[in-house]
């Protein structure tokens, strides 16, 4: 039950691989009390604990009063069907998501970004990443967790997501050279990612923090 003194937090991305298990952590976690969860449609997930915002996040309401926020918004330009749409998502929501999380009082923040992330790179996907980083520091939290996790391991047709072909091949790849990879390169099970990012942001001291897939394994 509640205790009415826990953590207020709130979630953005929860029907994605890494947000559903980041939900999971939080509402088995005894110090929590309330999880917003920010979602363009209604959850299935019910729980006493759980309360579901239904928003455009392109005109983000006014959110209730937190004390940390976890964002985990991410597609890939071919699902969002191009690199403006899939900007729209990896950055303008993510920092659209971390504005209004701090305005609602939230002075801890933990996201997932991506390896290779660089806002100088060459390769569209990884500066978006390395932009959306750049931006999120800018804000002035007290503590920013940024998780850069490989390849995300984890069942995507459960969540009624669309097969990604390429990712699949690189998956299955991933796990027969597995022992050869170093840590950082090894596909990485979402479960271990999120288990990762929600204990660095609870235990994490002022700064900007960077997790590295290969810290992550395991969680």
């Amino acid at each position: 039950m509640p205790t009415g003194d826990g953590r207020i937090v709130l979630v953005a991305g929860a029907t994605g691989l890494v947000g559903r298990e980041i939900i999971a952590a939080l509402l088995a976690d005894k110090s929590v009390d309330v999880v917003h969860c920010l979602s363009r449609r209604p959850l299935a997930l019910k729980h006493p604990k759980l309360h579901v915002l239904v928003v455009d996040f392109a005109a983000l309401p006014s959110l209730p009063k937190v004390d940390e926020c976890f964002i985990a918004l991410g597609t890939t330009i071919k699902v969002a069907g191009s690199q403006a749409a899939f900007k729209s998502v990896d950055l303008d929501a993510v920092v659209a998501v971390a504005r209004a999380a701090k305005s609602a009082g939230a002075t801890k923040l933990g996201v997932v970004s991506a390896m290779g992330a660089n806002a100088q790179s060459r390769v569209f996907y990884n500066r978006i990443k390395g932009e959306m980083e750049l931006a999120l520091t800018s804000l002035g939290l007290q503590c920013l967790v940024l998780a850069r996790p490989s390849l995300l391991d984890g069942n995507r047709a459960a969540l009624g997501q669309p097969e990604r072909g390429g990712e699949d091949f690189g998956l299955l790849l991933a796990r027969r050279l597995r022992v050869l990879l170093p840590a950082n390169y090894r596909a990485i099970l979402a479960k271990d990612v999120a288990h990762a990012l929600v204990r660095a942001v609870k235990a994490a001291k002022p700064g900007v923090v960077t997790l590295l897939s290969g810290e992550m394994q395991g969680a």
